[in-house]
């Protein structure tokens, strides 16, 4: 599986994790939850969330959602698909211009 692949279906399983605590309303720690009662896997994308600090646990293997720590997330992750497709666009204008100075 390709790199950008790989990141696509993480970020997909991250989302429908945030989704299952969001619906279950697992987001404080009063309200937290195992993520096994959600039907959600301890696999790769849960542990990203937890080191970013988006799933936090509450004690004895309970966990929620933390809001706010999500959507900063998904804050910085849109400003960094900006800066790439501003830098693919200057890249494809130099080698456009590029090629018609040659051709001039």
């Amino acid at each position: 599986m390709g790199a950008g692949l790989l990141a696509a279906v993480v970020i997909l399983k991250e989302r429908a994790i945030v989704a299952a605590f969001r619906d279950a309303g697992a987001t404080s720690a009063a309200t937290a939850t195992t993520p096994a009662a959600l039907g959600v896997h301890e696999g790769l994308a849960f542990r990203k969330l937890r080191r970013r600090a988006v799933l936090r646990e509450a004690g004895q293997g309970l966990f929620y959602l933390d809001e706010q720590s999500w959507e900063a997330l998904r804050r910085i992750r849109r400003q960094l698909a900006v800066a790439v497709a501003i830098l693919a666009l200057v890249a494809a204008a130099a080698y456009l211009l590029r090629r018609l100075a040659a051709h001039s």
